[in-house]
């Protein structure tokens, strides 16, 4: 009988652990919640975010902010994709929250005809209402039951423009005093200079891109390769001269590079490789382990 009893003892502890889940790893919550709030951006002009949360998941919970692209003209904060990813991420514990921006080039589009001085006031007015919102989520900590400490920026495209701006260049004066995020993802991200990336700056970034993009260059090279007398001629820095000054720093970065790959890849990510997105997430950040990864793929899309 007592031969018995500790073998059954024995048989509940393996299959509690063969069976056990992590969170921020693993699904663990069925039900999460979507709430929208508004914003005050520039002008007094409200925006929204939508913000995504398991009831059951606790507090101060790590908050993933996503900025969507499309140009500065177009895209949306609930687009499918970004739903199902954002509800993925919240299953296992972290709070996500989607944020609309100001599309200030809606008239005159992103292309090699928009002057360069117009695209770069508009990553920085992206920049602006992303912060605001940031600002708005801090203030309502409580309530959201976020980790200040934890916010994650990540952004598709143009999103990915406007996060990497607000880590590496953007004045963050409307957040709190020594207000430092936690970690980029850029989903192919480029920055128009690298001056202000150093050891004070440089948290654990995320690099998604394809060699083969014709919009963003995954090396240094104008945006949309535009030519130089083009009134749209702006030199840029993709993921890999931005992975390779991160590097040089021994800081954390986690460049994935899809040979051959397209713009495809700005969305790619949020499906597809879903899984990178967790342990970056996982590893790097919850577990403040930072590594300097670099992985690639052949792609013919």
């Amino acid at each position: 009988m007592i031969k018995k009893n500790v073998f059954t003892v024995i048989l509940i502890i393996c299959s509690k652990l063969l069976f056990a889940q992590t969170q921020y790893q693993d699904s663990l919550y069925a039900v999460v919640d979507k709430t929208t709030y508004g914003f005050k951006t520039a002008n007094n002009e409200i925006l929204q975010y939508d913000f995504y949360i398991a009831p059951n998941a606790g507090e101060a919970l790590p908050l993933l902010v996503f900025v969507h692209g499309g140009g500065f003209y177009g895209g949306s904060r609930d687009h499918p994709d970004v739903q199902s990813f954002a509800t993925k991420l919240a299953q296992r514990g972290y709070a996500v929250a989607s944020v609309s921006q100001r599309l200030t080039l809606k008239d005159i589009g992103f292309d090699c005809d928009t002057e360069a001085s117009k695209k770069v006031a508009a990553i920085n007015s992206a920049s602006y209402d992303v912060t605001q919102a940031i600002r708005n989520m801090i203030t309502n900590k409580n309530m959201l039951h976020i980790n200040p400490d934890q916010i994650i920026i990540a952004g598709s495209s143009t999103g990915a423009y406007t996060v990497l701006n607000m880590a590496y260049g953007y004045d963050n004066a409307n957040l709190p005093a020594g207000f430092k995020y936690a970690g980029v993802i850029s989903m192919a991200g480029a920055l128009t200079t690298l001056d202000h990336i150093n050891e004070e700056t440089a948290v654990p970034t995320l690099f998604f891109h394809g060699t083969g993009d014709g919009w963003v260059p995954y090396e240094t090279g104008p945006h949309s390769y535009c030519g130089s007398r083009n009134p749209g001629y702006l030199m840029l820095y993709g993921s890999a001269p931005i992975a390779r000054r991160l590097k040089g720093l021994d800081s954390s970065y986690y460049l994935f590079t899809a040979n051959g790959g397209s713009h495809y890849w700005s969305f790619k990510p949020l499906t597809s490789y879903f899984h990178v997105v967790l342990d970056f997430l996982f590893y790097d950040i919850i577990n403040n382990n930072p590594r300097q990864t670099e992985q690639s793929i052949n792609e013919n899309k």
